[in-house]
Formats: C-alpha cells, sequence, structure tokens
C-alpha cells in the first residue's frame, strides 16, 4: 500500500467528570486524530494520545504535530509498506517521539487489516473474542465519595477497579476500600508520586492484598523499582518506565516489576506493543493495556491489542459512555458485565462518525 493523503485535526472533548490524578485536574481533553488515505481512497484512523501538557511524558498535542506535520508524514506519504512493521523501520533515524509515531502507524495497521479483509485484532494475532475491562478511577475530594464510585462501578460489571494514589492519600483511602471491597481486584496507581524514601509507606499497602502498585517511583527508573520489588510483596507494575522493548527487556532481566502495563502511544505503536507483550509472555510476566483518556478511535486499538494471549488482566478500555457525552465511533464501545466484544469487522471494527469528529475539530489539516 501506499499513503497518498493524510489529515491531521486538533480535537476538545469535554470528559463527563474531571479527572485528577498525583500530576492534577483537567476535564478538556484535546488530541490529534488522523486519517491517512491510501491510492484506493480507504481510510485508516489513528490517535495520539499526548496530553496538552508535558506531565505524563515529555510529549505533548503540540508536539506531536509538530513531528508528524515536519517528519513524520512526509517520511512515510508515497512509501510503498508491505506491512506496518516496516514503519518503524522508516521512523527509525527520528528518536523517541513515540506518541506521535504511534499516531500514525495506528493509521496504517487499521488500512492493512482492512485491506487484507481481517478485523485489526486478527491482524495483530488476537484470538479473543472478547476481553475483561476495568475502570481508572482519580483521586477524590473524600474518601466517601471514592466508595461510591467503586459501588457504581462494581454494580455495573467492571472486572477490576484501579485507584489513583498520592502521599496522604493512600494507604488509609486504600484500608476503606479494602474494608467496603473485601473482595474486589483492587490495584494502586501512584504515577511516580513517590521515592525508596517512602518504602514504608508502600509496605503498609501489602496488607490490602492488591493485583498490584503501578509506577510508583520515578518515571525513568528501572534500578529503585527493583530495590523496591524485592521489598514488598506486592507486584509493581511498570508504566512510564517502559518505552521500548529494551526497556522491557532490561527491567525483566532486574526484576523490577512483576508486570508490566502496555500502552500503545508510549511505546510508540502496535508493533513495539507486540514484540513487548511476546517477550513478556516469554518471561511469564503477565501485561495489560493501560487507558490514556482515548476517545473511539484509539479506544478501538486498545480493544484490539487486548485480544493477544498474554493480556490477561483486565485493562483500563471503559466504555465509551464512562467518558464521553458522545463518542466520535458508530456504535460506541459499550461494555457488558465487564466484557467487551470484540469487534469482526475488517480494520478497527467501528465506524469513524465524521459529523460528530467534525463539530469536535478545532483545526485541520491536510497533506499530499
Amino acid at each position: 500500500m501506499r499513503i497518498k493523503e493524510v489529515t491531521l485535526r486538533h480535537l476538545q472533548m469535554k470528559l463527563k467528570f474531571p479527572f485528577t490524578t498525583s500530576f492534577g485536574t483537567f476535564q478538556d481533553r484535546d488530541f490529534i486524530l488522523l486519517e491517512a488515505k491510501d491510492e484506493n481512497g480507504n481510510s485508516g484512523w489513528g490517535e495520539s494520545v499526548a496530553f496538552h501538557s508535558p506531565w505524563y511524558s515529555e510529549e505533548t498535542m503540540k508536539t506531536n504535530w509538530h513531528m508528524l506535520e515536519d517528519y513524520l508524514i512526509p517520511a512515510l506519504l508515497n512509501q510503498e509498506i508491505t506491512h506496518p512493521d516496516e514503519v518503524s523501520e522508516v521512523f527509525s533515524n527520528i528518536r523517541k517521539n513515540n506518541m506521535a509515531k504511534s499516531t500514525i502507524e495506528g493509521a496504517v495497521w487499521d488500512l492493512y487489516s482492512q485491506e487484507k479483509g481481517v478485523s485489526l485484532a486478527s491482524a495483530l494475532g488476537g484470538k479473543k473474542s472478547k476481553i475483561e475491562v476495568g475502570i481508572s478511577i482519580g483521586i477524590q475530594d473524600t474518601a466517601s465519595d471514592l466508595l461510591r464510585i467503586i459501588e457504581k462501578h462494581v454494580q455495573e460489571g467492571y472486572k477490576r477497579m484501579k485507584v489513583k494514589i498520592k502521599p496522604g492519600w493512600d494507604v488509609d483511602v486504600m484500608r476503606e476500600v479494602r474494608k467496603e471491597f473485601p473482595d474486589v481486584p483492587l490495584m494502586a496507581d501512584a504515577n511516580s508520586a513517590y521515592t525508596l524514601e517512602d518504602i514504608d509507606t508502600l509496605k503498609a499497602l501489602d496488607e490490602f492484598d492488591l493485583m498490584m502498585i503501578e509506577q510508583p517511583l520515578a518515571s525513568d527508573d528501572i534500578i529503585d523499582h527493583a530495590k523496591l520489588q524485592e521489598a514488598i510483596s506486592t507486584p509493581v507494575c511498570l508504566d512510564e518506565s517502559i518505552h521500548s522493548y529494551e526497556d522491557a527487556r532490561k527491567a525483566i532481566e532486574l526484576g523490577s516489576c512483576g508486570i508490566i502495563n502496555i500502552k500503545i502511544g508510549r511505546v510508540g505503536g502496535l508493533s513495539e506493543s507486540k514484540r513487548i507483550h511476546d517477550l513478556c509472555e516469554s518471561h511469564h510476566i503477565p501485561v495489560w493495556c493501560g487507558g490514556m483518556l482515548e476517545s473511539g478511535i484509539g479506544r478501538a486499538h486498545n480493544v484490539a491489542l487486548t485480544t493477544l494471549s498474554n493480556f490477561i488482566m483486565p485493562g483500563d478500555t471503559a466504555a465509551s459512555s464512562r467518558y464521553w457525552e458522545k463518542d466520535i465511533i458508530t456504535p460506541e464501545v459499550t461494555v457488558e458485565d465487564g466484557y467487551i466484544t470484540v469487534p469482526d469487522k475488517p480494520g478497527i471494527g467501528y465506524e469513524p462518525d465524521l459529523e460528530t469528529i467534525e463539530s469536535f475539530t478545532i483545526e485541520k489539516k491536510t497533506y499530499k
């Protein structure tokens, strides 16, 4: 296939509820939506998961637009591509910028699976017809508010609760949660809010039988995480520390974690996600798919990836209605009794709603 045309759109969608982590609070989600057309006029879709500010990683929506416009799109336009794995080779002389790379690589995977007449899940090698999903819950004003939200999602059938924590909102809060919900699969996500000086606090979380504690220490660390994992019984899950297959290999070798969260944008695309998945499976390290408050396009890519065999823990890919009054795909992603049914149509399996996309579009530019 050859990419003959690429359109970038800056979308702004309002979350149904403010989302708070140790980094801060926001309600408007700005992101880039990318549409790539091949020589037959077929469209493939990708989504940038970079935020407006560099608090999750060094990438932002604006830096992604710059990288796509000035480097990645020109490098890929009119190139002969026989398989999406080749996209990373085309971009091999461009360092990092994984979220920008993933945005256009995702669109190529969508086109490729359409061309083959198979679902994106099947093109990736996935076998599941439905996937388990959990929910991610931001920091709340009070523990009572948190308990009320958890109760709602338990009733909805979600298979796992992820609770954001930070110093001062950790042990006592998790104790309240565990007291109220003794059997609910539960994990804590720290978003790098702690250091080894907080090891006693992190050890105290062992009593709550958590599935994992996600990224407790620095985002660029795998050494201190190895020390922490040795000191606590709760599995450490690495998120921000893993940007590539090589990062995963080194973390596994050092014993820095017992679980890895694979986010497509963070590691540079579906091809690298699959490589990390295969590596972890060979070392008996479970993986799961984290969320980045994606619209339906990014959510569809997450659903497809999660069909791979070593995604044995519920991911963050909740229903569209959890975050948006109206999503930009039809049908929207829905959850029934804690499961998402994987679409079997060619490509991502959901139809982009162009009218709704245009209604959320702030800026649009096409490249040929």
